[in-house]
């Protein structure tokens, strides 16, 4: 209940309702977006947040090419679970990288019940050297910032491994003229 599928309805649909139910499994919602001038289609999982969801979840962890963990500000127990959400999602992915795209996003910042505090938030990301968003899908503040952050840093990671993979990939042409060779 820490407002994933209210950030996202926000995102993709530029709407924010009170009632939504308990996200059971995962649901998929998809965007179009320009980022640095490059079309995107984010397809983006919304997955159950409940602890007896989360060996469940946690399969849809492989192939994503980025992830956004997110607690709700007023509630001290979503932030100190993020440690092991983090870790349970990095252990998942394929291959294991330390350097995933990732960002974090206290969310209901609109609420005066704060029991996280931007600071103690900022610094646990600054440790992790992971962006923090401070958010509200009910008020739309910053929603749109922390997802095209989070594309940029996937649409980095994917120009990155394309350009590794074509300047470490084997050359079949060899470096110097061929040597004829008599029958």
């Amino acid at each position: 209940s820490v407002g994933k599928t209210s950030l996202l309805h926000q995102f993709v649909h530029k709407t924010f309702h009170e009632d939504y139910r308990t996200t059971l499994g995962a649901s998929i919602l998809s965007k179009h977006i320009m980022v640095d001038n490059t079309p995107l289609k984010l397809q983006i999982w919304d997955t159950g947040g409940q602890e007896r969801f989360r060996s469940m979840v946690s399969t849809f962890y492989k192939g994503s090419d980025g992830c956004m963990l997110t607690f709700d500000v007023t509630d001290l127990e979503s932030f100190e679970a993020l440690d092991d959400w983090r870790e349970d999602f990095l252990e998942k992915i394929i291959p294991t990288e330390q350097g995933f795209p990732m960002v974090v996003l206290g969310n209901k910042i609109d609420l005066n019940e704060r029991q996280v505090s931007k600071e103690t938030a900022s610094f646990w990301c600054k440790e992790k050297d992971i962006p923090y968003f401070e958010v509200s899908a009910k008020n739309d503040i910053n929603v749109v910032q922390a997802f095209e952050t989070l594309a940029r840093q996937a649409l980095s990671r994917y120009q990155e491994i394309l350009e590794n993979y074509l300047t470490d990939s084997i050359k079949l042409t060899p470096d110097d003229q061929p040597k004829k060779k008599c029958c």
